[in-house]
């Protein structure tokens, strides 16, 4: 089985990385198209095929990734639409805000089987909260095969169009508010006397630790909370600080926020 990705920016490159670190796919069998050849150099070094002709991508691949910013996404799918091959192939388009009916009208008969899918950019690490999407009339073999593949890159969630845009601004915007907190934690670890590396690892150490709790008991974050919360202690001081402060506002209208 072949995977091509067309675009190797962030989230592409991202990707990719996540691809050659998981088991579904031999370096070989993995193809790069992007218009850098920094970024085409820096594949080719890892046994990855590589083009900057994105038809030669889509025509030799079981599966074609499109994942280039959403303003783009018309044009490279016009480019590549008479390689695509409906009964052969899948089509993953990674672009947020970019509708599968938009997708389908651009490429017509000649539109593979498609899945819209939102990863993170963990997913170089294979630590992704990858959202997914079968649009239309697709097998269920295919949603379980493009399942399992991102299932290997992480943990994914199967959706419906209509929660994409939320599921985008929770776990891709997500996690870059989840490093503003790190940066903020951090600096505020400097304040108490620690260096910036020894702040940074401490805070990055006790988030992985909170969420493995969390993963293993199953619990509520505030029933964990309770359990090292000690009535006058430190912890609820600093919590309720951080309330009169609108820690929880703030964070529900950044969400919010990056959802319109």
């Amino acid at each position: 089985m072949k995977i091509s990705m067309i675009g190797a920016g962030a989230m592409g490159g991202a990707t990719v990385e996540g691809l050659i670190k998981g088991e579904s796919f031999k370096n070989e069998d993995i193809t790069v198209s992007d218009p850098s050849q920094t970024v085409l150099e820096k594949f080719a070094l890892k046994g990855v095929s590589v083009t900057t002709d994105n038809s030669v991508a889509a025509e030799g691949a079981d599966i074609v990734c499109v994942c280039v910013k959403p303003w783009l996404v018309e044009h490279v799918l016009k480019g590549i639409k008479d390689t695509l091959k409906p009964k052969k192939q899948i089509l993953i388009v990674i672009a947020a805000g970019v509708p599968s009916a938009s997708i389908k009208e651009w490429l017509g008969e000649q539109c593979p089987p498609l899945f819209l899918v939102i990863p993170n950019i963990a997913i170089a690490e294979l630590a992704s909260m990858t959202f997914i999407v079968p649009c239309g009339d697709v097998a269920r073999h295919q949603t379980e095969l493009v399942k399992g593949i991102f299932d290997e890159m992480g943990q994914s969630l199967l959706t419906d169009e209509q929660h994409l845009s939320s599921a985008t601004t929770l776990a891709s915007c997500g996690i870059a508010y989840a490093m503003r907190y790190i940066r903020a934690a951090s600096e505020g670890g400097v304040e108490l006397g620690f260096k910036a590396d020894q702040a940074k690892d401490i805070v990055m150490q006790t988030m992985l630790g909170a969420v493995k709790l969390l993963q293993a008991s199953g619990m509520h974050p505030e029933q964990a909370i309770d359990l090292v919360t000690t009535p006058g202690g430190l912890t609820i001081k600093g919590l309720n600080e951080m309330e009169h402060a609108g820690f929880t506002t703030a964070v529900i209208s950044g969400l919010k926020a990056g959802a319109k």
